[in-house]
């Protein structure tokens, strides 16, 4: 039982990482209705604008946390305003090229700025802590709970405010949107910055855990389409209920099966699930 319940707490700790990423994710999906892979790169940028304000500057997590969550917000919007923005007409291909471009720009730029080597993070959270008979290191517990605030946050935010009804138009119907007054360019934009703070904020904590690489996103984003493709692409509860089945099979399949196939799980659950139900979890998808 105590085995169980340690799998049950490292399920929670990567569904919470993969749910905020896959969050921001599908958010960007209803607004270009295609794979944005740049998200990844700015998923690394935020890993390293903390690390950079921890290491060089003396900054605490927390104060590290905000800054490169501002900063990847920033790097977001401005994606969106440089590149994606000047598309909006063009084929969905453009759209594809155009993000793998700075997510290659991103990379590139982060290996000639602090190479290709890993770095460590340091985190306040190192020390263990015992729950009945289940030690669990406190920076997974902090990610647990993280992202369940987080994860709270956004959909009270979605559901109870006018500035999150107006992104859910905007995902469910952009022409409709912008027929009843919404302004589709400010709501863009914000989604953008959304997007760019959860993935920042998935990085900065779960970065303690997994290093700090260039190549970091790649892996964690190829999850997020998974996640998205399995619970319906633009919807937010299939996002997040996505992101726990991948977290929790993961999990446990390394344990109980391999660690050499664990990140090919989520791969074999997605063709499982696709193949009973094409349409995802969530049939309605944005709506």
């Amino acid at each position: 039982m105590e085995l169980f319940l340690q799998q049950v707490l490292n399920g929670l700790t990567l569904g919470g990482v993969y749910c905020l990423v896959a969050l921001g994710l599908t958010l960007v999906y209803g607004i270009l209705h295609v794979p944005n892979f740049a998200h990844g790169a700015f998923y690394m940028a935020g890993a390293y604008a903390a690390f950079f304000l921890i290491d060089r500057l003396g900054f605490h997590y927390w104060l590290a946390m905000a800054g490169a969550a501002l900063a990847v917000a920033l790097l977001s919007v401005l994606a969106e305003r440089l590149v994606f923005h000047p598309l909006r007409n063009a084929p969905y291909l453009h759209h594809m090229i155009a993000s793998i471009g700075i997510l290659l720009f991103l990379e590139s730029s982060v290996q000639a700025l602090w190479g290709a080597d890993f770095h460590r993070m340091t985190t306040p959270y190192s020390q263990m802590l015992s729950l009945g008979d289940v030690t669990l290191p406190a920076q997974r517990l902090l990610i647990i709970v993280a992202a369940f605030v987080l994860v709270l946050l956004l959909q009270l935010f979605l559901k109870k405010t006018i500035t999150g009804a107006t992104i859910v138009a905007m995902a469910q119907n952009r022409d409709g949107a912008a027929l009843v007054g919404i302004d589709a360019n400010r709501v863009a934009m914000l989604t953008f910055a959304i997007a760019g703070v959860l993935a920042a904020m998935a990085a900065v904590l779960y970065a303690p855990i997994n290093l700090v690489y260039s190549s970091m996103g790649h892996l964690v984003i190829t999850k997020a389409f998974v996640i998205i493709v399995l619970g319906g692409m633009g919807s937010v509860p299939g996002a997040i209920a996505g992101g726990l089945i991948i977290g929790f099979a993961e999990s446990f399949g390394a344990f109980y099966i391999s660690t050499d196939y664990k990140d090919i799980i989520a791969f074999v659950l997605l063709v499982a699930i696709l193949s009973l139900r094409p349409e995802g979890l969530f049939r309605k998808g944005a709506y």
